[in-house]
């Protein structure tokens, strides 16, 4: 019985988590490294798992935008940079 309440109050957390997105790029990173790390080493039980694959895939998508933003911000900085080449 106190195993079942510890697996459903962990399912709860994880729905909870599932919702929102981290603050940082960081923080998407790292709780993608401690998913794969628990997929890996099997700390997941079967009934979390897909909760588990969704959750790694947003933060993918999360990181990927973050990646694909700040790219385009470096581009705009460095362009701005350049000398007017009509002047």
């Amino acid at each position: 019985m106190v195993a079942l309440k510890l697996l459903l109050n962990q399912y709860t957390q994880m729905e909870n988590k599932n919702t929102s997105l981290p603050a940082t790029y960081e923080a998407a990173f790292e709780e993608l490294l401690q998913i794969a790390e628990a997929i890996e080493s099997e700390e997941i039980s079967i009934d979390l798992l897909s909760t588990q694959v969704a959750r790694a895939a947003l933060l993918v998508q999360y990181c990927q935008d973050k990646l694909r933003q700040a790219e385009k911000d470096v581009a705009t900085v460095i362009e701005q940079m350049k000398p007017n080449s009509h002047s």
